[in-house]
């Protein structure tokens, strides 16, 4: 079997990014996953049952730390002579594509699911754009994981066209929608969920799911589902995801309504999202930059509508009227104004469900984004 090495920067991308891909491809290569924190990381290839060899990689600038990670790289790599290398995420593109180049892989593969660079302005975001233009020059192929993002790169000047590719269309591992499906849910356990939580039936339930942090949206959702809280009293918003304090903290207010009004009910990380999607009506997902988001694929198997900004990827999923709504980034107006539409509008709002739903089974099923994937590599 060839040998295939697939690398980003943490495990959770693994786990959560890619949940379930490494054991599909291990049919057809010997599969080495790479990542930070060596214990998480075994945990992770005993599950799926590959090789696992860990690299200190950090989601911050930190360049002797990378430059020492990509010369451990280089030697492993040397030694075990992989077919492909096939990296996802900005720290372990650039380490894992130089080190592979350094190592002469044949082919070196890199997907790109959002740019963080997007929203760096200065001197960081000259910085930024060597690093990703350095990255693709390392790379014989890069793929986008939404058409929106191909565009970005080629407007960008990051890179050649030929080198672009979008898989399928578009998304990292797709949607597992037998596994996203809220027929697993029955209207008894949701009441129970609901109740533990201060869900009255009368309430219309909006859902965030993500990390709590400032470019994700929270601010503008949070001015929003306040404002909206005055003409609307039977509404609650759900928060599913770690509130993160380091790299991109919320504003103070932010903060202080999230903690302190009864109406909004954040609920940390966890592992199974699934029965607070079953529990809501609408997903809000006003993030500032992605990929090819997989909260709003979860959502949509789930039968949510979804309100989205108008970015990559989010504009792609989702079809004005049809399965949700789009608005501009940073907007807390139009946040407000679509917010209020759906829990005054329920006919509308049934039909949607309806239609989020069969999108996903068409267009993202996991399967399929699979099998797209392991032709292109049989292609070399």
């Amino acid at each position: 079997m060839k040998k295939l090495i697939r690398i980003t920067t943490v495990p959770i991308s693994l786990e959560k990014l890619l949940e379930n891909q490494l054991k599909f491809m291990s049919d057809y290569y010997e599969i080495t996953a790479i990542s930070a924190d060596k214990e998480r990381l075994s945990q992770f290839g005993e599950q799926q049952g590959v090789k696992t060899f860990e690299v200190a990689l950090t989601r911050k600038i930190t360049p002797l730390q990378d430059l020492k990670a990509v010369l451990k790289l280089y030697k492993y790599l040397k030694n075990e002579k992989p077919f492909i290398v096939h990296t996802h995420t900005p720290k372990a593109g650039i380490v894992g594509m130089l080190a592979s180049y350094l190592a002469k892989v044949p082919n070196r593969l890199h997907t790109v699911a959002g740019m963080p660079l997007m929203e760096a302005t200065g001197f960081k975001r000259k910085i930024l754009n060597f690093v990703e233009k350095l990255t693709y020059r390392c790379a014989t192929k890069v793929y986008p994981n939404s058409f929106g993002l191909q565009q970005i790169i080629i407007d960008e000047g990051f890179t050649t066209t030929n080198k672009l590719k979008v898989i399928a269309n578009g998304s990292s591992n797709g949607i597992d929608t037998t596994y996203f499906n809220p027929k697993v849910y029955s209207e008894s356990t949701n009441n129970n969920l609901k109740k533990s939580l201060g869900i009255t039936k009368k309430d219309f339930v909006f859902i965030f799911v993500g990390r709590i942090v400032g470019d994700k949206g929270i601010n503008e959702l949070i001015s929003a589902f306040t404002s909206l809280l005055n003409d609307n009293s039977n509404i609650k918003l759900l928060l599913v995801g770690p509130l993160e304090t380091d790299l991109d903290p919320l504003k103070a207010q932010t903060i202080q309504q999230i903690n302190n009004n009864p109406k909004i009910i954040p609920v940390g990380y966890q592992q199974d999202v699934r029965p607070y999607f079953a529990i809501a009506d609408v997903l809000v997902f006003p993030s500032y930059r992605e990929g090819f988001p997989n909260v709003v694929m979860q959502a949509g198997a789930m039968g949510l509508p979804s309100i989205v900004s108008d970015i990559n990827g989010c504009n792609e999923i989702i079809l004005e009227g049809k399965n949700g709504f789009i608005v501009p980034v940073k907007s807390t107006e139009n946040l407000v104004n679509m917010m209020g539409f759906c829990c005054n509008d329920v006919n509308s709002m049934v039909k949607m469900s309806n239609f989020a739903r069969n999108r996903m089974l068409e267009k993202y099923q996991r399967e399929f984004v699979w099998n797209e994937l392991l032709k292109e590599y049989q292609l070399f």
